[in-house]
């Protein structure tokens, strides 16, 4: 097992045409290679980003008909990097949508696949609103899957903000752990860089995080930044707003050192639930 390795996070600018997203999307994984990436991750719907709930239900379709998955396959062959195809949109076998996060092997074949768990259900000052629940039909199991150089554990977008599932893939023996991304700029300017970098602390974990960004169709707005965090959460590389990747150098044996220094993984007690306090409300009331 190698000691160190080389990991591009890519950056996009998504719309509604499957075609110009999934050409866009590998021309960077071709400059990330020639830079040197040995695995490239890519962002959260990097093949759709559309607002409208029956336009992306009319383009889904199943994981073995999926043609964008199908090109990520065939452009891991044809670079022979590790491929992390963000997510891509595909109909589950009940029949409902699944935004789900696929690691591709160099040579193309799918090692590993992730639904996203938590749905993004959230009005924002300002009067943004996302129903992810109206759309996709949420994961139900934590991922882990060898790569080469370690262990990767599988993550999404709004996971970010569930501590718990990231503690559960370091006990599982994660070394880094992927964030494929749309952060909305607004939430993204007040947690984006404080989140990742707690997940990374807490897990001793490097953190991978490709990411969305700009003006997407629906006048939706992504922060961008797309960040490689390592596990003493110092960010190594910040790809900005505009499109683009970044590549950090990953030396493995930094994991084993933040997890002797910080040994908090070993620590963890159990511990009886507090009882659930009243709300404000129902206090005045009584």
């Amino acid at each position: 097992m190698s000691a160190t390795f080389r990991i591009a996070c890519v950056q996009v600018n998504a719309g509604g045409d499957i075609d110009a997203n999934v050409a866009a999307a590998s021309a960077l994984v071709r400059e990330a290679r020639a830079a040197g990436a040995e695995l490239v991750a890519l962002p959260e719907c990097v093949a759709l980003m559309e607002s409208k709930r029956d336009r992306v239900r009319a383009l889904a379709t199943s994981e073995e008909a999926s043609a964008p998955l199908a090109s990520f396959r065939a452009l891991a062959r044809e670079t022979g990097a590790w491929l992390l195809a963000g997510t891509v949109i595909v109909t589950a076998e009940d029949g409902r949508l699944a935004n789900r996060s696929c690691l591709i092997a160099p040579d193309g074949s799918l090692r590993a696949r992730y639904d996203k768990i938590h749905m993004f259900d959230v009005d924002l000052p300002g009067g943004e609103s996302y129903r992810e629940s109206a759309t996709y039909r949420p994961g139900e199991s934590a991922v882990t899957a060898a790569l080469p150089w370690g262990t990767l554990g599988m993550t999404v977008c709004y996971d970010v903000r569930f501590p718990h599932l990231y503690r559960a893939l370091a006990h599982a023996g994660a070394d880094f752990i992927s964030v494929p991304s749309a952060f909305t700029r607004q939430t993204g300017t007040a947690h984006w860089h404080v989140l990742l970098r707690a997940r990374a602390i807490e897990t001793g974990a490097y953190v991978f995080a490709p990411a969305q960004c700009g003006e997407h169709p629906g006048k939706r707005l992504t922060y961008g930044h797309a960040l490689i965090v390592d596990p003493w959460g110092a960010v190594l590389a910040d790809a900005g707003e505009a499109p683009g990747f970044v590549v950090a150098e990953i030396d493995v044996a930094k994991v084993i050192e933040a997890r002797r220094a910080i040994p908090s993984l070993a620590h963890e007690r159990p511990f009886a639930a507090p009882q659930l306090a009243p709300h404000p409300e129902q206090k005045a009331a009584e």
